[in-house]
């Protein structure tokens, strides 16, 4: 992607999150680069994730799409993995399918002392008007929930492995 074309700083066209989690990086990396783990986790809750392809590489391209509680299908959405670092870093390229949505960059790192891991999620989007209108759509609500969710994931991960 390249780097959008605005003279506002970028910490102003973030939403960062973070949160601690009792395991290992590995555990929270696992849970981030297999279908079958992001499908349990990914988005807010009561709004699964029903599609979930994801070709985890360097160059690889993903998509996503959640069905509401009330039954019907949200819009799809996906993009680019745009750099891996096995357990400890993932950046994805990311926005609504429809042509002329806005794209924005994620950043997720995982820093792990003492067994305990802190994931830190860094969204970065071309404007602060974009971040603003993602962040009135419960962006951070509903990252915060999925994060929820992971800790559940996790937790079930951790004892199998």
């Amino acid at each position: 992607m390249t780097p959008p074309a605005t003279t506002e700083p970028e910490a102003a066209r973030q939403i960062i999150i973070t949160r601690q989690f009792d395991a290992p990086a590995r555990i929270l990396f696992l849970a981030h680069s297999k279908p079958e783990h992001v499908m349990k986790w990914f988005g807010p809750v009561g709004w699964p994730l029903t599609t979930c392809d994801m070709d985890f590489r360097v160059g690889g391209r993903y998509h996503f799409a959640m069905t509401g509680p009330d039954g019907e299908p949200g819009p799809p959405f996906g993009g680019e993995y745009l750099a891996i670092e096995p357990d400890r870093r993932i950046v994805y390229s990311n926005g609504f399918k429809k042509p002329g949505s806005p794209r924005f960059v994620v950043e997720i790192t995982f820093e792990e002392a003492g067994g305990k891991t802190t994931l830190t999620s860094v969204s970065t989007f071309d404007s602060v008007a974009v971040r603003d209108e993602y962040a009135a759509m419960g962006f951070k609500e509903g990252t915060e929930s999925g994060l929820d969710q992971l800790a559940d994931v996790v937790a079930a991960l951790k004892t199998e492995a």
